[in-house]
């Protein structure tokens, strides 16, 4: 939803009304993952998907039908593969959708969360979709701030507590309470939707493939910078609008950036006085990808020199080099499709496997 939530905090904030459908849940094979959303503001205006195409038509109607009524609806939309394509739903699989209509009344924090995604400051928000509190009932929790009742005090205490452990990880989901925020029980279910500040992308080596890099990384959602030693390359002209280039030793300044279990390396540089102490602190670090470019000379004299440094096979078993995925690319622009190709695969535990060549599910539901 973050990539609609601009149109949707204008509509709110002209105090349009507007219908909000949100994958609450996904079975088998779904082209959007829990969290996915479709608004219909005024004028019929569409914005966001809810399947990539397959039902939007049906949810379009359904949601017209609940900014009428003002309830709150969960509806699935899926049936087996031999009849799917009947419906609209030609992947045969399955998607939760709860559709609710959002007014200033009725979800006074929606532009609070909106302004908080836009500021890159952590937010969950917490739906009811299911059970004996009320259907659509909205609490929005800040890591030091509420706005907000799902009905209940002890379930806002409850759902509270779980949202904020949510915060770190980003994640989101559903849970399940008893009606008073009871541990045990499962009468009652809430989707919790993480904002998490965008990912970052660390892209060292300020050379025409970074800027490709760069470009395709901010395409892809990460918070983007550049560094470069050289303040003759890193230069911001020479890059995206939005991507923050510092001029600085790469691994001075990565010894000075926090860096996650989200954030992805990537070492253009290929100059040893560069590499090595960089992929040094690299890989005594957090960080979802960390990848390399060179020759295979080069990563050989690579991984020579780091082990020479003392890291470990454990370590080295990190470092993704040669850089991305073997599509023949030549161009800068190219490599960055094969870099971004290797870090989804990873993110995602594909295979990089032509789809012609596997069989299954194309759109397995996400890890839970």
């Amino acid at each position: 939803m973050r990539e609609i939530l601009p149109t949707l905090s204008d509509w709110y904030t002209a105090g349009s009304p507007f219908g909000l459908a949100t994958v609450v849940a996904v079975s088998r094979s779904a082209p959007r993952g829990p969290g996915a959303a479709m608004g219909v503001g005024p004028g019929d205006e569409v914005v966001g998907s809810v399947s990539g195409g397959c039902v939007e038509g049906a949810v379009f109607e359904l949601t017209q039908e609940v900014m009428a009524s003002g309830q709150a609806r969960l509806e699935t939309f899926g049936y087996s593969d031999e009849d799917a394509f009947a419906v609209g739903l030609t992947c045969g699989g399955e998607i939760t959708l709860l559709v609710r209509r959002v007014t200033a009344d009725e979800d006074p924090a929606f532009g609070a969360v909106a302004e908080s995604v836009a500021a890159g400051r952590p937010v969950t928000t917490a739906t009811v979709i299911d059970g004996p509190a009320p259907r659509g009932a909205t609490l929005a929790v800040w890591l030091d701030a509420v706005s907000g009742t799902l009905g209940s005090t002890g379930l806002d205490v409850a759902v509270t507590a779980d949202a904020r452990g949510e915060l770190a990880q980003g994640a989101t989901g559903q849970r399940h309470y008893g009606p008073h925020g009871e541990r045990r029980e499962d009468t009652v279910t809430v989707f919790l939707h993480s904002f998490a500040p965008p990912p970052r992308m660390l892209v060292f080596g300020a050379i025409d493939y970074a800027a490709a890099v760069a470009r395709i990384g901010d395409f892809l959602g990460y918070r983007v910078t550049v560094c470069d030693a050289r303040p003759v390359f890193a230069t911001p002209k020479r890059f995206p609008a939005g991507v923050e280039v510092v001029v600085d030793w790469p691994h001075r300044y990565l010894r000075g950036t926090d860096t996650d279990d989200r954030t992805v390396l990537c070492v253009l540089t290929h100059d040893p006085k560069f590499d090595v102490p960089l992929l040094e602190e690299a890989l005594s670090r957090p960080a979802a990808y960390i990848g390399a470019m060179g020759s295979r000379r080069t990563h050989d004299d690579r991984m020579r020199r780091l082990r020479e440094a003392g890291l470990g096979e454990p370590e080295l078993s990190r470092l993704r080099s040669p850089v991305g995925l073997d599509l023949g690319a030549r161009t800068p622009e190219e490599v960055a499709v094969s870099v971004a190709a290797e870090i989804v695969a990873l993110r995602w535990g594909g295979t990089g496997v032509p789809l012609t060549a596997t069989s299954g599910v194309i759109h397995p539901p996400p890890p839970s």
